[in-house]
């Protein structure tokens, strides 16, 4: 976020990524229409553009589906970090369809009027809900997030703030599902689209539920660890050095305070923060690349011993005091402040027959 801001800072997994949606909405919209045509046939076929505003509509639906559980997949196994890293790309690309989809129903409905097609779509009398509307209010919603979406906001309004903002995605889904179930399902003679939007709905709303108990649980899970004691400080036992895989962490969370990551980096252990300062991502599940801790989130590197980011970035996050007894690893649970450097305690490497 501290370097030099950029539209999109290319690399290989983002081209490949975005090349992926792409060919993702072009196949479901072309195929969506074909389809339309083959199975709706003159004379009683739909028109092309109606087929394209439910190709984009439908195509839009199930991309917001697909962001909205990328987070909790990615909490439940690391396998799916990869979709997370570039979801603000998916984010973006889907306000793009659902915009399309907006433009095409305002022309073709509210376009051949003398009306305003906007004021004629929105405002135009009707005894069901206003389920156009409550589209527009999403979009509205979809729009602030598409445009906050760069690291240059996310460092100028603040990380909380900004944060606050994005989690106005779960209103605006709210919204998107009242406005599919109270406007485009109403003319389905089958209950089959209802019952999809419904599951799509129950899995969203499952996954979310039972992610967010887990962390709960570990927050306030009762993780019983041996305290040490001496003139300086007091320190906690937490795990042995041989319970840390090479170059990965260990993540413990001490009394009520935040998760402590502690990184095996060669023969020697360094402890801090959990939370990466760009998105609050779980830096404990991340690893050691280049002798830099890197958050699995979005790539963002902190050396073990200060906490410090790589120049010219210069973030900084908490880091603890830390050493090993034998082969124990011990914490003093109260944190540096950010940047501050703590000599990694080394341990000896593993013998055979060692006891």
């Amino acid at each position: 976020m501290t370097n030099s801001y950029q539209a999109v800072q290319w690399n290989h997994h983002k081209r490949l990524y975005d090349l992926c949606i792409v060919a993702f909405v072009v196949f479901f919209v072309t195929g969506f229409v074909v389809l339309g045509r083959v199975f709706f046939p003159p004379p009683g076929d739909i028109s092309l553009p109606v087929l394209l505003i439910r190709a984009l509509g439908i195509c839009a639906v199930l991309m917001l589906h697909i962001i909205l559980i990328i987070g909790p997949l990615a909490r439940i196994s690391p396998r799916f970090s990869p979709l997370l890293y570039n979801r603000r790309h998916l984010g973006v690309s889907f306000f793009i369809v659902a915009l399309m989809h907006a433009v095409l129903v305002i022309g073709f409905y509210g376009g051949f009027g003398t009306r305003n097609p906007i004021t004629a779509v929105l405002l135009h009398e009707s005894d069901t809900v206003p389920f156009e509307l409550l589209g527009f209010l999403a979009l509205v919603i979809f729009a602030l997030m598409a445009a906050t979406s760069h690291d240059f906001w996310l460092a100028n309004l603040g990380p909380s703030f900004w944060k606050f903002v994005h989690m106005g995605v779960y209103v605006a889904y709210t919204l998107v599902i009242a406005h599919v179930v109270f406007g485009s399902l109403q003319s389905e003679n089958n209950s089959i689209p209802l019952m999809l939007i419904s599951l799509g709905a129950l899995i969203v709303g499952s996954l979310h539920i039972f992610t967010g108990w887990r962390e709960v649980q570990f927050d306030h899970g009762v993780q019983h660890h041996a305290l040490v004691r001496d003139d300086a400080a007091t320190w906690v036992d937490v795990c042995s050095v041989d319970d840390i895989k090479p170059e990965r962490a260990h993540i413990t969370q001490i009394s009520s305070s935040e998760r402590i990551a502690v990184f095996r980096n060669g023969n020697t252990v360094s402890a801090m923060t959990n939370v990466c300062p760009h998105q609050g991502g779980p830096l404990g599940e991340g690893k050691i690349v280049d002798g830099c801790v890197t958050c699995p989130w979005h790539g963002y590197q902190f050396k073990p011993d200060d906490g410090q980011s790589p120049p010219p970035f210069t973030e900084k996050i908490a880091t603890y005091d830390i050493r090993v007894e034998g082969r124990r690893v011990l914490i003093n649970p109260k944190p540096n402040e950010a940047g501050t450097r703590v000599p990694p305690a080394s341990f000896e490497p593993w013998r055979e027959g060692s006891v």
